[in-house]
């Protein structure tokens, strides 16, 4: 198998592998060179022992020859056949020199270089060639010598001896000896191969294969926590070293680094961390599902979130990872309650702190132990609730055990603890918005918005069906003392109090609304005179009997004007029915008050008189262009905002102002509303060129403007001719009145802005249409809905609501105005909680003097401009379409 290009071997067999290879080349080493070492011994021997022969024979010679052998003799004993031994074999040659030759008569000089040179030298000369070895030595005469050589004299050189041994069979003899010991020898190197592969194999592969089984054990960081190293020692001391640096190295790595899983995680926890509007209506699940989520990389066995529900009622939702036991349920109960108690004085002291489980998953049950409530427990107790009544929230799970990653989950965790009390205190949230857009938020009554609907719908049912319904309008008589005497506290309780006693005396299906302020309305459907004029005595009973007490001991009590109208006897159109009514009951109040005042033919007559007297008004004081803008002062919060007001419509007839909310569904009946709109602007520009004011003009926009084609010309001309900043003009909508509109709203809004207008919205946050406005339309300013401001510093619902609108438009980039600006200390908390303006009677009422301040003569403004108490004082309610539905005021 290749990797990389090479082949691998394993370490196993390497270590044998390089042993013996090492072993066999040191075996053969050493005896080549002992081969080397001994054939030179023996070659050198040899060639001692040949000399020492040859000298024996050159000393044998002289007595041979003394005792008369010839030479050919001499050289017959010597020269007998090749004999073997531990010489090999030899041969001898006599050579004669010039003098001994002469006495034969021959003068012949041998052929043989050597010899002549030993003649010439008459020294021993000793040559090799090969494996022969010769030796020639000089023979000098002796006394003997002269019997036989009489030519010769003593130490006359006469021949030479040449002596020639081969010592090859010596040399073959030597290998053949070294071979059979080399095969004696050849198993000890396989032998200590073995030897030294099983002893360093026996120490370092088991050791190494640990080392691998170890990391490959390692899938994630947190299974370092389980690679040990300590026991891993191979015995040597570089991998003794190498070892405990590898430690080391997975100490750092634990401290340095973050698996995949925890990214992964954080990713899908960000995933998860969007809020949807399905994530805010099963908040729960979600908050299930997270907390599997985190239990994929890091065991959490619960979750706890505290809730205030009321003045001093808690709510304490644990989710659970599976089903505990009842005994981990109570354990974990105590610990959390110990917990809370210990971090929130105020909680300590709540006698009220119910505990609801909640279960992630049913599979596998929870059993935890004492030690298992020990293990890292993260929480955050607030002083006081948050949005959404958020008081506190907590997580428990098993301790990070490197500072990386525990930072990154002490992140998720944290991330997702500020997810869980957004999500739970967007859904309460809603869930108020939901109930609180139709309902009344001081008497849980329906409100204005719902009355109309509802009186609609009613009116359609009965004509369909044939039946008539009546209509009760209520005001309670001499509240306003109940307000001056007791304040508005005491003043909020007894409309608490009026609405449950009321609520009670009335049918199922009986429609019972608060239309603002200390004014009520009650719709008895499928009844006839005689029963509503029942139901009208009741209610006035009741309200006589009722007192609420005020901090001095004392009972505040009121009574109850109460007028009656009946459909289709009295008014076919919800409006005319209403305005019936209401004129009913300022009938009462103008008897004595606390009574009932059921019309008869001359009431009929005159409100019918009442009704085209008015009509003719509105369209004598449109022709007659007595339309008159006035401005209220919307002032900035904060440094570097442009200055503002707000355009309000009024009508001069017989020296009297008369405020919108008294003609504008007249003009919108007669159709001149555009006419009255296009007076109203055209005055107001006038008044902004006149005095070269700077600032930005709300101007309130009717969606009957819609409708008419020459509106935005008109506007553009008006702008135009008396050089208005188009990016000054600020046109208000409230949602009530164009939420079926949508498609056209959109429409013209966008016309709008492309020649350069802005756009706001009024009424914001008292439906969940203002919020469709905000994703749908490119909003510039958001006025938040009045009731949340004014009780703000009561409640803290209202407190909770206009921080939560205001952190929310400040998400869209979007200013906010906060209306009915009463006091100080209102504006004060506004500030705080971050809103961009403020616009009340505290701060400004309307005036006809451009960015002067002045108190309207007439009171009945006060809705909509700014006396902004929960309960109105007597005098001082005005419908809360005054101002809302005119077209520019």
């Amino acid at each position: 198998m290749k990797a990389t290009g090479r082949f691998r071997l394993s370490l196993r067999v390497f270590i044998l592998a390089s042993s013996l290879t090492v072993s066999f080349i040191s075996f053969a080493s050493v005896l080549a060179i002992s081969s080397l070492v001994y054939l030179d011994t023996v070659k050198n021997a040899a060639t001692r022992l040949a000399y020492d022969q040859a000298q024996q024979l050159h000393h044998s010679i002289p007595l041979l020859m003394g005792k008369g052998t010839t030479r050919q003799e001499l050289l017959s004993i010597y020269n007998t056949p090749i004999r073997s031994g531990m010489l090999g074999s030899h041969s001898v040659e006599l050579y004669r020199t010039p003098v001994v030759e002469a006495l034969y008569g021959r003068v012949e000089l041998p052929r043989d270089r050597g010899v002549e040179k030993v003649f010439t030298s008459g020294t021993v000369l000793e040559r090799r060639e090969g494996r022969l070895i010769e030796t020639i030595f000089p023979l000098f005469a002796t006394q003997d010598c002269l019997q036989c050589h009489g030519n010769a004299r003593t130490g006359t050189l006469l021949g030479a001896l040449k002596v020639r041994h081969d010592i090859a069979p010596m040399l073959r003899q030597a290998r053949q000896k070294l071979f059979f010991l080399f095969l004696l020898l050849s198993p000890i190197p396989v032998l200590m191969a073995l030897f030294i592969a099983r002893l360093v194999n026996a120490r370092v592969v088991p050791a190494i294969n640990e080392l691998g089984d170890k990391v490959i054990q390692v899938n994630s960081i947190r299974d370092l926590t389980r690679v040990e190293f300590s026991n891993v020692a191979p015995g040597f001391t570089e991998l003794d070293r190498i070892f405990g640096e590898v430690s080391k190295l997975v100490e750092k790595i634990r401290a340095v680094s973050v698996d995949k899983e925890i990214l992964e995680l954080e990713i899908q926890m960000l995933e998860k961390f969007i809020i949807t509007s399905e994530v805010i209506r099963d908040w729960k699940e979600h908050v299930a599902s997270l907390l599997l989520e985190i239990n994929q990389v890091v065991d959490a066995y619960m979750l706890f979130c505290i809730f205030q529900v009321g003045e001093e009622l808690y709510d304490i939702e644990i989710f659970w990872r599976s089903h505990p036991s009842e005994e981990t349920k109570k354990r974990v109960e105590q610990e959390v309650l110990r917990k809370i108690r210990s971090e929130n004085a105020r909680l300590a002291q709540s006698p009220a702190l119910q505990v609801i489980h909640n279960i992630a998953s049913d599979h596998t049950p929870l059993a935890l132990e004492h030690g298992d409530l020990e293990l890292q427990t993260k929480s955050l107790i607030l002083d006081s609730p948050q949005i959404g009544g958020v008081v506190g929230i907590g997580v428990q799970s098993e301790s990070a055990w490197n500072s990386t990653r525990c930072l990154v989950i002490d992140s998720v965790l944290t991330t997702l603890l500020n997810v869980i009390g957004s999500i739970k205190a967007i859904h309460k949230y809603t869930k108020d918005l939901e109930y609180y857009a139709t309902r009344d938020p001081l008497t849980n009554l329906f409100n204005q918005r719902v009355f109309w609907e509802l009186i609609s719908y009613e009116i359609g049912r009965a004509d369909r069906h044939g039946y008539s319904f009546a209509l009760l309008v209520i005001d309670l008589d001499n509240f306003k003392h109940i307000n001056d005497t007791w304040g508005h506290a005491t003043g909020d309780r007894y409309l608490a109090a009026f609405a449950t006693a009321v609520q009670q005396a009335l049918r199922k299906g009986d429609i019972f609304a608060r239309y603002g302020g200390d004014e009520f309305v009650i719709l008895l459907p499928e009844s006839d005179e005689e029963q509503a004029a029942l139901v009208a005595a009741r209610i006035r009973n009741i309200t006589e009997d009722l007192h609420v007490t005020t901090p001095d001991a004392a009972k505040a009590r009121a009574t109850a004007s109460i007028g009656l109208a009946m459909f289709p006897l009295h008014a076919v159109t919800e409006k005319d029915l209403f305005l019936f009514a209401d004129n009913m009951t300022y009938k009462a109040k103008g008897e004595g008050k606390n009574r009932v005042s059921i019309p008869t033919a001359e009431d009929v007559v005159e409100v019918f008189r009442m009704v085209g007297a008015k009509a003719r008004m509105v369209q004598e004081a449109v022709d007659a262009r007595r339309v008159m803008p006035y401005f209220q002062p919307i002032v900035s919060l904060g440094p570097g905002k442009p200055e503002c007001c707000e355009v309000l419509c009024r009508i001069e007839m017989n020296g009297e102002v008369i405020a919108a909310g008294d003609f504008i569904e007249t003009a919108e009946s007669l159709g001149i509303v555009g006419r009255l709109d296009a007076i109203l602007l055209e005055k107001a520009f006038a008044m902004v060129e006149e005095q070269g004011y700077q600032g930005n003009l709300f101007v309130n926009l009717s969606p009957k403007s819609m409708i008419i084609n020459e509106f935005l010309p008109n506007i553009i001309g008006l702008a135009d001719r008396y050089r208005i900043d188009r990016s000054r003009v600020v046109f208000e909508l409230t949602e009530r009145e164009t939420v079926k509109n949508l498609t056209l709203l959109e429409k013209f809004v966008y016309e709008l802005k492309s020649q350069g207008f802005k756009f706001a919205i009024d009424d914001f946050g008292s439906g969940f249409s203002s919020f469709q406005y905000i994703r749908q339309f490119p909003i510039d300013f958001v006025k938040i809905e009045g009731v949340f401001v004014r009780n703000m510093l009561n409640d803290y619902k209202d407190m909770a609501f206009v921080k939560t609108l205001a952190i929310l438009a400040q998400e869209f980039n979007i200013s906010t105005i906060a209306e009915y600006i009463e006091s100080e200390e209102i504006l004060e908390a506004v500030r705080s909680v971050g809103i961009d303006y403020a616009q009340g009677f505290h701060l400004g009422c309307p005036s006809p003097h451009l960015g002067g301040k002045g108190i309207e003569a007439t009171n009945r403004d006060n809705k909509d401009e700014g006396d902004e108490s929960n309960n109105k004082d007597e005098g001082d309610e005005m419908d809360e379409r005054d101002e809302r539905q005119s077209a520019l005021g």
